[in-house]
């Protein structure tokens, strides 16, 4: 058995793709490349993939994962383009490493977030930033399946700012960027309830509504409050090479290491 670990984008249209659309979609693809996959026991097989904290629907996103098992080894970056080709434009798998770790869930400890506001000035979402960040609590309702929830919002976002307008909209006004990295808590704060808080801590009320995207997840570095690769213990773990015939001679012979 053999276990890689994916990661793809939502782009485009496609980040109004649910996450069982998505399942289906990436299920075909599966069938379309050949994919040696392994299947679950019981009356209903289906293939074995494991899938760590997707993005809410009409999201973005740059970083979503996945990992399935194989019941042959395949070449990672062979099997990654097999299923880019597969998927529709806009559900791009652009990474691919052999699971050589435990616990990537685990590691999906948080999410950097790109919010783009259409119709406000930068400097008026650098006073809401500055304003969430210097509450102690910002509390915000959210319909859940289990009804109306208050939670603090505040509490899971361990960096915020505004940063200057982008660049494909240079010297004209009324669009500002926020940038937020977000803590993976229970319950979930997502972009929106982040929103939300500054639209209660600083009346900040875009007039059409933002453009979500996911640009990273990860480990947290709490002190500099970036996030890190979540594979990169996989790419860290790869055995080094044995050694060559050729090698073994050379460290044998006299003034050799040996």
């Amino acid at each position: 058995m053999q276990r890689i670990r994916l990661r793809y984008t939502k782009r485009g249209r496609l980040r109004f793709t649910s996450h069982r659309d998505f399942q289906r979609a990436f299920e075909r693809a599966l069938r379309r490349a050949e994919v040696p996959m392994a299947y679950s026991a019981g009356f209903t097989p289906h293939p074995k993939v494991s899938y760590a904290n997707a993005a809410p629907t009409g999201t973005g996103s740059e970083a979503e994962y996945l990992e399935i098992q194989l019941t042959e080894a395949r070449d990672p970056e062979r099997l990654r383009e097999l299923l880019d080709e597969s998927l529709p434009d806009g559900l791009d798998v652009i990474d691919a490493v052999e699971a050589r770790t435990s616990g990537l869930a685990d590691r999906l400890q948080a999410s950097v977030w790109e919010i783009r506001l259409d119709g406000v000035a930068p400097e008026e979402a650098e006073r809401a930033a500055a304003a969430f960040l210097s509450a102690e609590t910002v509390e915000v309702e959210r319909m859940t399946k289990n009804g109306l929830r208050t939670f603090d919002a505040r509490a899971a976002v361990a960096r915020l700012e505004a940063l200057p307008a982008p660049v494909d909209r240079p010297g004209r006004p009324g669009c500002a960027i926020l940038r937020l990295v977000v803590r993976h808590l229970t319950p979930a704060v997502r972009p929106d309830d982040v929103l939300s808080g500054l639209r209660a801590t600083a009346d900040l009320a875009p007039p059409v509504p933002a453009a979500v995207t996911r640009l990273a997840q990860g480990l947290l570095d709490e002190e500099s409050g970036t996030v890190t690769d979540p594979l990169a213990p996989d790419r860290e773990a790869v055995p080094a090479a044995p050694p060559t015939a050729a090698g073994l001679t050379a460290a044998m012979a006299p003034g050799g290491s040996a």
